[in-house]
Formats: C-alpha cells, structure tokens, sequence
C-alpha cells in the first residue's frame, strides 16, 4: 500500500552515441586536469632543468632552504656556494631554486 513495486530497468540496446554521450564528462577532466595542472607542471620542470644547465660560476642563488650566496664550483651534481667570505657550503644542484640577478646580494 505504502510501498510502490521496483521493476528492472530495460537493458541498454549499446547505442554507440548514448555511450559516449556518458563518456563526455569523463573526458572533458581529463583534458582540463591536463591544462590546469599536468601541462604547467611539466613546464616548471622544463624552465628548472634550464636554470640548473645554465648554472655557472659567479652566479646568485638561492637554495631550497632559502641560502643565499655566490656559485664558486659547479660539478655534475653537486654546487658549491659561497654564503660569506671564506665559507662554502656545498649543495645538490636540484636544491638549488632561483637564481638572481647580478649585485642582488650586496644590495641586501
């Protein structure tokens, strides 16, 4: 009386449209996931990649930890910065995070 009966739905015929009309959104975010994140990580990638191969003596940086300090030595994987006179500090290249402009640190 207070219940209504619950019949089975009819099977699908597998209508090629109507299955990918239930695909689109499926395939809309994962294009959009790739632009908004997977594209502009790769490109980050890319642009630290560059730095890290343009690293060269002389140059301003600023590590991963936030040390400043000038490139003496650049080897394969590993950077030695000079944070003060007389002191280095020896560092993997992949923490190194930005490089900065010339004259940034004794304007500091």
């Amino acid at each position: 009386m207070f219940i209504s009966n619950a019949y089975a739905q009819a099977a699908a015929g597998g209508d090629l449209q109507s299955n990918l009309l239930n695909m689109w959104p499926l395939l809309l975010m994962v294009v959009v996931m790739y632009f908004l994140m997977i594209r502009p990580q790769m490109k980050r990638q890319k642009d630290q990649r560059a730095m890290m191969d343009a690293l060269a003596k002389n140059d301003e940086v600023v590590t991963a930890g936030g040390i400043l300090g000038k490139v003496s030595k650049v080897t394969d994987a590993y950077v030695t910065i000079e944070v003060a006179n007389g002191t280095e500090v020896i560092v993997q290249k992949m923490s190194i995070t930005m490089m900065l402009p010339k004259g940034t640190i004794k304007a500091i």
